[in-house]
């Protein structure tokens, strides 16, 4: 087995952001936790297709979008969040995607 590969400083910072926002969806109503999981991993797969691994300052850009995003959605008065119909297609897509693998 080969040694892990080190991650860099940004790589761990977009798994923190994305660790902390998994985290948040567990603090809403349970009834709404779905719609908030599948916002955040949308919004983080689209994100990261739409941006160059090689373009540091606007993975930092999003870093600190995505940080304030975040702090919005923590807050107690936030109950629910809008869910769209791409979402919602990226979602089924992903799980016929991961049925035909198994």
């Amino acid at each position: 087995m080969s040694p892990a590969r080190k991650l860099s400083g940004l790589q761990r910072d977009v798994l923190a952001l994305y660790r902390r926002a998994l985290r948040m969806v567990r603090t809403k109503p349970p009834v709404v936790q779905p719609k908030f999981r599948l916002f955040v991993r949308y919004t983080f797969h689209a994100q990261a297709r739409a941006v160059s691994p090689r373009n540091i300052s606007a993975i930092e850009h999003l870093l600190r979008r995505g940080r304030n995003q975040l702090e919005m959605y923590e807050q107690s008065q936030v109950r629910d969040c809008w869910v769209s119909k791409q979402m919602r297609d990226w979602e089924e897509r992903e799980k016929a995607t991961t049925a035909l693998r198994q």
